[in-house]
């Protein structure tokens, strides 16, 4: 498959979760990504193999000792055929172990440098220690609990370290499109927080301009929600404000007074209205009610276990599960990237995760500072 980033070499220090999703993208379409780590443990996300692996496969790895001259002269080596160079420690660790930008500007012109923390390199928080909750907190998307003051379950994504990684694939991108015309880097600042913020568009931006709060007209409609069927096990209903949802599910549920009800009404009635559709999906099991649903066209889905995510026969049928070979003879499966070009397959896995300093001798030689996995 011709990827799209091929040729176009990745260098990253960033651990744990954002930069590694980030690069696990950027691999996947192409790029030949070397991830630098300490020799001793490599990145603290490797105590969790099973997630660390999830995130790394696919990429080369190099093991050095930013405190030895030696290794950092083979990082500056590196960063010279790099096109990007990606990292996720605090505020100015880069710049004391003399790998800043403009240190790095000095060594290649050319690269993109991308930055990504908790709030940034500046503003009052730049140095505040957090993870995502506190991100998510921070940014509103906790605001029910702040209006309310119950405190409910934390959230079980990440939303923070990923929305982070997707803002930094979309500015590394960025930035190197704009290097084709003037031949020249960029710095990607990325704040986890500021990725939240802007995320929580569609809720602030009423606030700010005294509009309607949020999204809770919205999801204020008795056909959006969860909900328990004969079986005990859940679905979910999508239905707002569209009416053309809204009338074949009633007619389906045997609810047919409630059809000409329109979306404005549904909200303010929502507290009447939900407990009639939640009792009459409780008359048949999930099973059933799928293809009637599908059939009635109306915007619904499985709460799905893992299990049945992994078995779902359409994402089988796309592609989104892969086995590839590990470098100590196993095979592992992993999520593809979900992606298509030109009707062809998902991009990755191809390879899967590396160990600790396994390509020091590959990409670190003279002679192969230029190779490119395959």
């Amino acid at each position: 498959m011709n990827l799209p980033l091929k040729g176009i070499r990745v260098v990253t220090l960033a651990e744990q979760y954002p930069g590694p999703y980030a690069t696990l993208v950027l691999a996947d379409l192409g790029a030949d990504v070397v991830i630098v780590e300490r020799p001793n443990g490599g990145d603290p996300a490797r105590q969790l193999p099973d997630f660390h692996a999830a995130l790394n496969r696919g990429k080369r790895a190099v093991a050095l000792d930013l405190k030895s001259e030696q290794d950092r002269a083979a990082l500056r080596q590196l960063i010279e055929s790099a096109d990007v160079l990606m990292e996720g420690f605090r505020p100015g660790t880069m710049a004391r172990l003399g790998f800043g930008y403009d240190d790095v500007a000095k060594l290649n012109p050319r690269a993109v440098y991308v930055s990504i923390s908790g709030f940034g390199q500046s503003g009052p928080y730049r140095d505040r220690p957090a993870h995502d909750l506190s991100y998510q907190a921070i940014a509103g998307l906790l605001h029910r609990q702040a209006q309310t003051g119950q405190i409910e379950a934390s959230p079980e994504l990440a939303i923070g370290d990923l929305s982070s990684a997707m803002f930094a694939i979309a500015g590394c991108l960025a930035a190197l499109v704009e290097r084709a015309s003037t031949g020249r880097g960029k710095y990607v600042d990325v704040s986890m927080t500021d990725g939240l913020v802007s995320w929580m568009s569609v809720f602030l931006a009423p606030v700010m301009n005294g509009g309607e709060l949020g999204m809770a007209h919205i999801n204020a409609q008795p056909a959006y929600g969860v909900f328990h069927c004969a079986d005990g096990r859940l679905l979910t209903l999508s239905v707002t404000h569209e009416d053309w949802f809204w009338a074949p599910l009633c007619e389906l549920l045997g609810l047919p007074e409630l059809a000409p009800i329109k979306g404005p009404e549904r909200s303010a009635r929502e507290s009447e209205l939900k407990p009639l559709i939640a009792a009459a999906l409780l008359k048949r099991p999930r099973d059933e009610w799928g293809p009637l649903l599908d059939q009635a066209g109306v915007a619904w889905g499985p709460v799905s276990s893992l299990e049945e995510v992994v078995e779902d026969p359409h994402f089988r049928a796309r592609g989104m599960f892969r086995q590839v070979a590990e470098h100590n003879g196993k095979t592992s499966w992993y999520v593809a990237q979900p992606l298509i070009f030109d009707g062809g397959e998902h991009p990755g896995p191809t390879a899967g995760v590396p160990g600790i300093g396994q390509h020091n001798e590959a990409v670190l030689a003279p002679a192969a500072s230029q190779e490119i996995l395959g």
